[in-house]
């Protein structure tokens, strides 16, 4: 062998040799044992050391292997139960037992009601915090992190709705502190969204269902989201900077550790992300918001808790010019728009809620909650656009390849609106628990009244050619100014505009109405819960009754619901849950607004009866914990309420004339991956179908009918040097059916192309919490690092609704794709005190 040939190979074999030398080092390990006070062993404790962490197995059982050091600190955390730590030291190679026996929270402390000892029972997904943190996308808060769990879909990055198992948005419900919140309605398109209700640097808890739910959550028919704000122990502030805004969060427990608070003030700007889209415009997103939780305790067993959001999303645009090329590469296409007008978007929201909470014993809690949920929100937009649809040469030999060699058609637009929403949601509250044994009593009445202020005023005129659609003269655009090529091919124009009288317009799509609702419902709920034993089994029991009134149409619904669920004794740890129950969903103002902005006062509540069996299988691979969740389930629909979906606008028909189901099944693996850090995969299989009465066209697919999605969730490390991390986010769905404008549900012929979207996050610590440094400033922070993400990685085009265009040479309608983002970069610092 030549010595020119034995450098390659010398190069490779010392790349592998340094990839290998952790393999081959000395481990330094730290196990032990976790118990409750009265030494029952604990299952689930989460034990962190620096960056790498483990759960404690069902015998109270736990090892990890770390990196040496002095003043280590093991944290030691169980949901229920008083963190706390050790410190200790360790040379490599070594092997360090530390067990820690942990205390239940008493009731002061108690901010998750009555612990909890049946949480694997339930049809419910948890969201560890530090993977909320580690997850990177444009949304990176709760629901983007969301987006990844099984049965979840998603087709906007721009957007935090998300589909459920088929369901539109308006299906899920979200709770904060047990207290239901509310998002505006009148969003048409994710860019204009803003911030979410949830700060993601407040939660303490994320629980998840996709369904067969229990009767203590609200009525809706897909979904619940359940998140717990965190009570602060003691002084601490997070900062979290990005290009796309910041968040500051301050936490302190004050007043001889009776007053806890939590604030948090966010900014959010999608500049850099509307930047990547085909429309050049001056884009002016401005979203804010404030929120705040206090909790005061006045006796050890009395505490008065607030929860407070001001939020204001602005969105202004000015739009100049669009240029979108699409087709195939023999029919290659490009759409030119030119601009007029400006786009105006405010919603500003308003929440408060007040609950006093009393704990006479261990055993039983009572709660009373008074809060208000207010929305004003105003969409104007006066914009006028005049296009040109061209063929481009596609003869890769000419010198005009990929310009415009043939005009097809022109025309222009007009969108004008002057919508406005003020509503107001108050309601009263009490809820109770009742934690015996092993078994537990919740129960719980609501009021609530509703006031909405509605003015719809809308309008859109579409010319092609030199006339309006449907049919009559308007406002033209004539080509004033052609120019053409040396081959005498036209290549483009100027386009002028020409108005004509205004008797006679005739608008493609005109609204204008004015409606104000007030009404009231009632709610009730009772829900008994057991476990128990039987020859080595473990059983657990939950049955449920829910009823709903609401004045506006006098129908009052009972929805019955319970859940089932077994743990044999066998070597495998598994647990088989079967769920089902009737889930009514009372109309809210959307549902029963149709297409014109008239209200159908007759309007029902939609109805879904859930069918869910699930495994949930816990196992060991490499050592390491891991958990698999597969779910089937069958959802029989009925009195739903068919609605048109265009980007994130939901328009509804406001009329029950429609009946169908849902079926699928979804699965998800978790666990370390990589040692000490969490991943997974999920994947789902759907379908879900409606008949609508009177169209003859039997069962045809809902607009969220999304048959296949899988999402990859994955973290790592360098193994030399864990302080250097990435986060991958892949997601996958295939596409959405949708047909023209003003199509009906038989119409919706065709399906958006798949959505694939590759998110990366690149990230140093240079701070790691529970560590000291030699360097004075690093020791001023809990923890510090900074990050580089990567957005759409592959660069995707990925297409979220059409535009409909006309060829007049052919009369043929062309749908040219709205794209989603591009590439981007972002930078990312967050440092906690």
């Amino acid at each position: 062998m030549t010595t020119a040939s034995r450098k390659p190979l010398l190069t490779f074999l010392f790349v592998l040799a340094w990839a290998f030398t952790p393999l081959l080092a000395q481990e330094t390990t730290v196990k032990g044992t976790v118990k409750d006070s009265e030494g029952t062993p604990l299952e689930g404790v989460r034990v962190t050391v620096g960056d790498f962490y483990t759960l404690s197995k069902a015998d109270g059982t736990y090892r990890m292997t770390i990196n040496d050091g002095a003043n280590l600190i093991a944290f030691f955390t169980n949901f229920g139960y008083k963190p706390d730590t050790i410190v200790f030291s360790v040379k490599e190679g070594a092997t360090v037992i530390l067990d820690k026996s942990l205390k239940l929270l008493p009731n002061f402390l108690d901010n998750v009601d009555v612990i909890d000892k049946k949480a694997r029972f339930e049809n419910q997904i948890g969201v560890n915090k530090k993977d909320i943190e580690a997850f990177v996308g444009p949304g990176s808060d709760v629901e983007g992190i969301i987006k990844t769990l099984p049965g979840v879909s998603s087709y906007n990055e721009l957007s935090s709705q998300y589909s459920v198992r088929g369901g539109n948005f308006d299906e899920n419900l979200v709770y904060v502190n047990g207290i239901q919140v509310y998002r505006p309605f009148l969003v048409r398109n994710g860019q204009q969204e803003g911030l979410s209700f949830v700060n993601s640097q407040m939660v303490r808890n994320v629980k998840f269902s996709a369904g067969g739910f229990e009767a203590r959550y609200g009525d809706k028919m897909s979904s619940v989201l359940d998140i717990t704000y965190r009570q602060p122990d003691d002084f601490g502030m997070t900062l979290e900077g990005s290009l796309l805004g910041g968040n500051l969060v301050y936490e302190d427990r004050m007043f001889k550790k009776r007053l806890s608070a939590i604030v948090g003030a966010r900014y959010r700007t999608n500049q850099i992300l509307l930047g990547s889209l085909d429309t050049d415009a001056d884009f002016r997103p401005r979203f804010t918001d404030v929120q705040a939780y206090l909790t005061y305790y006045l006796r050890d067993d009395l505490e008065i808790s607030f929860l407070g959001n001001f939020s204001r999303n602005n969105y202004q645009v000015v739009p100049d010019r669009r240029t979108t090329d699409f087709g195939t590469f023999q029919e290659a296409l490009r759409l030119e728009v030119f601009f007029d007008g400006k786009e105006d978007y405010d919603f500003t929201t308003r929440f408060g809620a007040l609950s006093t909470t009393y704990r006479p014993d261990k055993e039983l809690q009572l709660k009373f909650t008074t809060s208000a949920f207010q929305t004003t929100e105003q969409e104007y937009f006066d914009v006028i656009g005049a296009y040109r649809l061209g063929e481009l040469n596609n003869n890769l030999g000419s010198d005009d390849f990929g310009e415009i060699s043939f005009l097809r058609g022109i025309g222009g637009f007009q969108n004008y609106a002057r919508n406005k929403l003020d509503a107001i949601v108050a309601n009263f509250a009490h809820d109770g628990i009742y934690d015996k044994d092993e078994v537990t009593w919740r129960w719980g009445v609501k009021y609530q009244y509703e006031d909405i202020i509605d003015t719809y005023k809308e309008w859109e005129r579409i010319d092609s050619a030199g006339f309006s659609v449907p049919n009559r003269p308007s406002v033209s655009f004539p080509v004033t100014g052609v120019d053409t090529n040396a081959n005498g091919q036209v290549v483009g124009g100027d386009l002028g505009l020409v108005y004509a009288p205004e008797d006679s317009i005739r608008l493609f799509e005109s609204f204008d109405s004015d409606a104000a609702v007030q009404s009231s419902r009632i709610t009730a709920y009772v829900e008994r819960t057991q476990l128990f034993q039987k020859n080595g089994n473990d059983f657990f029991l939950n049955l449920g009754l829910r009823t709903h009134y609401w004045t506006f149409n006098n129908q009052n619904v009972k929805s019955p619901r319970a859940s089932f669920s077994w743990k044999p004794a066998w070597k495998r740890d598994m647990v088989w849950r079967f769920s089902s129950g009737f889930y009514y969903q009372p109309a809210f103002y959307r549902e029963m607004r149709d297409l014109n902005g008239g209200l159908n006062e007759n309007i029902k509540a939609q109805q879904s009866i859930h069918f869910v069996l699930g495994n949930d299988y816990q196992l060991t691979i490499w050592n390491r914990p891991f958990k698999m969740v597969t779910e089937v389930y069958y959802k029989i629909l009925d009195n739903l309420i068919p609605y048109d979906l265009d980007n994130v606008r939901i328009r509804y028909r406001a009329i029950n004339n429609s009946r169908g189901y849902a079926t699928g099944l979804d699965y998800r693996i978790n666990g370390e991956f990589v040692q000490g850090v969490d991943s997974w995969l999920s994947m789902s299989v759907l379908s879900i179908q409606e008949d609508i009465e009177g169209d003859g066209a039997g069962y045809l697919p809902r607009p969220t009918d999304q048959r296949f999605n899988a999402k990859i969730f994955f973290q790592d490390y360098l193994p030399r040097d864990p302080t250097f991390r990435v986060s991958l986010t892949l997601i996958y769905g295939t596409g959405l059916p949708f047909g023209p404008p003003q199509a009906e549900p038989k119409d919706r012929n065709y399906r958006l192309p798949s959505y694939f979207r590759s998110d990366i996050g690149f990230s140093k610590v240079l701070k790691a919490e529970g560590k000291t440094y030699k360097s004075k400033f690093l020791n001023q922070f809990k923890s510090l690092w900074v990050g580089l993400e990567v957005f759409n990685l592959l660069a995707r085009n990925n297409t979220v609704s059409y535009l409909w265009v006309k060829d007049i040479s052919t009369a043929r309608e062309y749908a040219v794709p709205n794209y989603l983002t591009g590439r981007l970069l972002n930078i990312k610092l967050v440092a906690k005190l």
